[in-house]
């Protein structure tokens, strides 16, 4: 008998096709997070849950669930913010994720937020949309050239490796980068500084964890210690970032722009970050290609049918 599994999310084709010949599979067709009680129910009723962002394993849930039947949550993504991992362990449950194949994917939409913001072109593309283009003028809608300027990431994992190799090879930036631990081997040329230091840059981009320990990371203070002509990018989670305080920042001209691809209270928005031109919004696009959205899927399938012949897991959390 295949083992049950609950798949939080709708997943691509190929995913599912790859999972079904191995479990037999219970489908959410909801694209929203689950609620907690949703949570509380799949890990009573399946051997196994395929959860992602937003799916709230907290410890309270984990605390509602004894004697879970459920022994693996194979999330899809490399980030796990919304699962209590040290919860999970104590109820008996192994937690996965899907490290390495959305690494290139986000550095790109880094890359992508970097340019838009500082050659406006979401205003461009707005003015063009809204029959405001009146032609072609030498002073029209000038922005900031990239190539050269000093870039500063927050966290030098994979995602950071990744950023900063674009950056340095594809746009001449000179890289400094702050993280927790030493990085003997950044990949490109570069140096690690202390908090401050990367800071204090052109292009600040941020690429650490989501969890408690990088909460509001970039609040007033950090905002402060930035140039005034500065840009900051989130691709990494929203609540890294203070909203309240980028939103004074923005306003008081205390940095020139923004780029955000995440937010503290996803999907809502901050309505003034809305209404200012130097902020690019995405919708959460980093890992958001279909190769790419696939290979997360089947690594994740290769976590689940790792566990359930009992073979080590290849990417556990």
């Amino acid at each position: 008998m295949k083992p049950e599994v609950y798949i939080t999310r709708p997943l691509p084709d190929k995913v599912i096709a790859e999972a079904i010949r191995h479990f037999s599979l219970t489908i959410r067709e909801d694209t929203t997070p689950m609620s907690p009680q949703a949570c509380i129910d799949c890990l009573h009723q399946y051997d196994a849950v395929l959860p992602t962002l937003g799916d709230p394993f907290t410890a309270e849930v984990f605390a509602q669930s004894h004697g879970a039947r459920c022994r693996l949550l194979a999330n899809f993504g490399v980030g796990y913010n919304h699962i209590d991992v040290a919860a999970a362990k104590t109820a008996g449950i192994h937690v996965t994720n899907t490290p390495g194949a959305v690494t290139d994917a986000t550095a790109d939409i880094a890359l992508t937020l970097m340019l838009m913001t500082a050659r406006r072109a979401g205003e461009g593309e707005r003015m063009v949309r809204a029959g405001e283009w009146q032609g072609w003028h030498p002073t029209q809608l000038l922005g900031t050239h990239m190539t050269g300027k000093a870039l500063g990431i927050i966290g030098m994992g994979r995602i950071g490796k990744a950023i900063a190799k674009r950056a340095h090879f594809g746009f001449d930036m000179p890289v400094r980068f702050f993280n927790r631990s030493p990085v003997l081997n950044p990949g490109v040329p570069t140096e690690q500084v202390d908090f401050t230091q990367a800071l204090d840059a052109d292009f600040v981009v941020i690429a650490v964890p989501g969890g408690t320990d990088t909460h509001h990371l970039i609040d007033s203070a950090a905002l402060a210690k930035m140039q005034p002509h500065a840009i900051l990018i989130n691709i990494a989670r929203g609540n890294i970032v203070d909203e309240n305080a980028l939103v004074a920042a923005l306003q008081n001209g205390q940095i020139a722009g923004a780029g955000l691809d995440v937010y503290e209270h996803e999907p809502s928005v901050s309505a003034a970050m809305i209404a200012m031109e130097n902020v690019t919004l995405l919708p959460h696009l980093g890992t958001a290609a279909l190769a790419v959205r696939e290979e997360m899927g089947l690594m994740a399938v290769a976590n689940l049918h790792a566990f359930f012949e009992g073979k080590p897991l290849p990417n556990l959390v």
